[in-house]
């Protein structure tokens, strides 16, 4: 079978979204709430309590997505919810009220629409929430109730807001808040597809889907995929699965999964023994111990055997989000650590998605820390913000960063070379994760180019090409990396 996955995807660069926390707009028009008591937005945001972002303040910051080079949004969800994360779904049809509901939204994508940036949102399908309408009739009807076969009821009575009884109802990972689905009902299977294919009708570009690896019916992501590709052969279909995902990545289900196998990975190499182990211990992706540059290098061509090259091109990227501590301070605070996983982020095949703010240098620690408000312009670090400008824009520019072939070059000690190549195009790209400078000697023998110049380094790199076209001389500086073009 030929598998095929969207082509927008291998070229887009996204930034992840969590609404509550972006951006809030000073406008009054259409917003249902005026001056309630959000948390203030600077504060250290808590699990139940809300700063008041919309999705007019996310219009009114599209201009600097754009500028930042971004061409895709994934939002966490935004359906209707009594949560400020929004994973409590009350209505699939309605936007949250607070967020501008559905007519700040259309809004959102006619604008997204005119600067090219495509839109995905986060599909909640395994659960809904116990303020779900049909749900909700159950607690009133009890065994009466014409929707009790869409949810797993397990007895009488239901306790849906005390731990003082067994809730006698499957709540996903136990949490009474978050009724599990009866997806064997081929009542549930449809309105669960009618949702989907209503908001691409809409305009949406795609679905991340929430736990997907908790629904086990038979066919049902089957039959996900090809309702959605009918409506739009170029939707994205993204799963949240961690870990080795072959069995969704068969090309009959999705184009790719969040990519945790190169999260872990990439960040135990970059920031090695520097990874704060109480933000990530205990987490569904591996960060430590540290790497040498060869462990990185088989770890990562592990990962490249490990689904079809198509399937690869349309992965979701990611060095942080919304369930992760953010990279900063999983890095104690080390740029060299942050440059140095954005460098390969970008330039590795597959989806590059950046969480907002770790653009502008946003701490935080495990949720709801890493869920913090945007920070203010003032408490930007403009040297991470650089380096985020400058790799996305080389990412924009080089094709071969989207489609080329993936090929080691170099790896060493504390030296990770490797090259992407397509047609007529070609870049090399080194990392020195050492607290020394290095000089090493790279065999490009087998490129079909050699390089022409140096696009992205620190002012200390340097580089030529013996007479015979054979070697790749290199110096880089300690904790630093470089990029090398065939113009």
């Amino acid at each position: 079978m030929q598998i095929q996955t969207p082509d927008w995807v291998k070229h887009a660069v996204f930034y992840q979204i969590f609404p509550d926390r972006f951006a809030k707009s000073q406008q009054t028009d259409g917003k249902l709430l005026h001056n309630p008591s959000w948390e203030p937005w600077e504060a250290p945001p808590t699990l139940q309590g809300y700063k008041g972002g919309d999705l007019w303040g996310v219009i009114e910051q599209l201009d600097y997505i754009q500028d930042l080079g971004i061409n895709a949004i994934y939002f966490t969800p935004i359906f209707q919810s009594a949560c400020n994360h929004r994973y409590h779904t009350h209505d699939y049809y309605q936007v949250d009220p607070i967020l501008g509901g559905n007519t700040a939204f259309r809004e959102l994508l006619h604008a997204a629409r005119q600067r090219n940036i495509k839109v995905v949102l986060d599909g909640v399908f395994n659960h809904a929430s116990r303020g779900f309408f049909f749900f909700n009739d159950i607690l009133e009807n009890g065994p009466h109730s014409p929707w009790l076969d869409w949810f797993r009821i397990e007895g009488w009575p239901l306790a849906a807001y005390t731990g003082d009884s067994p809730p006698n109802y499957v709540g996903w990972v136990g949490n009474r808040a978050l009724p599990v689905f009866n997806h064997d009902n081929p009542e549930v299977q449809e309105y669960i597809m009618k949702i989907a294919e209503y908001w691409l009708k809409v305009g949406i570009d795609g679905w991340r889907l929430d736990v997907p690896f908790e629904i086990k019916t038979p066919g049902f992501w089957e039959e996900f995929r090809k309702r959605v590709k009918a409506i739009n052969s170029e939707a994205y279909i993204v799963g949240e699965v961690w870990g080795d995902s072959r069995q969704w990545l068969d090309g009959n289900q999705f184009d790719g999964v969040m990519n945790y196998l190169f999260t872990g990975p990439t960040i135990a190499f970059t920031a090695g023994d520097r990874v704060m182990r109480e933000y990530v211990q205990g987490r569904d992706y591996e960060v430590y111990p540290a790497l040498s540059a060869t462990e990185y290098a088989n770890k990562i061509q592990e990962l490249l055997k490990l689904y079809p090259w198509e399937i690869q091109l349309t992965q979701l990227n990611l060095l942080a989000s919304h369930d992760t501590a953010r990279l900063l301070t999983i890095t104690g605070g080390d740029v060299a650590s942050v440059e140095l996983a954005t460098l390969l982020l970008v330039t590795f095949p597959g989806a590059p998605s950046i969480y907002y703010g770790d653009e502008v240098g946003l701490p935080g620690g495990i949720d709801p820390d890493s869920r913090r408000g945007f920070p203010s312009n003032e408490n930007w670090n403009q040297d991470i913000l650089k380096i985020h400008r400058e790799l996305i824009a080389l990412r924009n520019r080089y094709t071969c960063l989207h489609t080329g072939k993936y090929q080691v070059l170099f790896t060493e000690g504390d030296i990770y070379v490797f090259a992407r190549i397509l047609e007529t195009e070609e870049v090399i790209v080194a990392i020195n994760i050492g607290m020394k400078k290095a000089t090493v000697k790279i065999d490009v023998s087998e490129l079909k180019f050699q390089p022409q110049k140096l696009v992205y380094s620190k002012n200390e790199t340097k580089w030529n090409i013996d007479s015979e076209c054979k070697l790749l001389n290199l110096t880089i500086p300690s904790r630093s990396g470089c990029i090398l073009a065939k113009e």
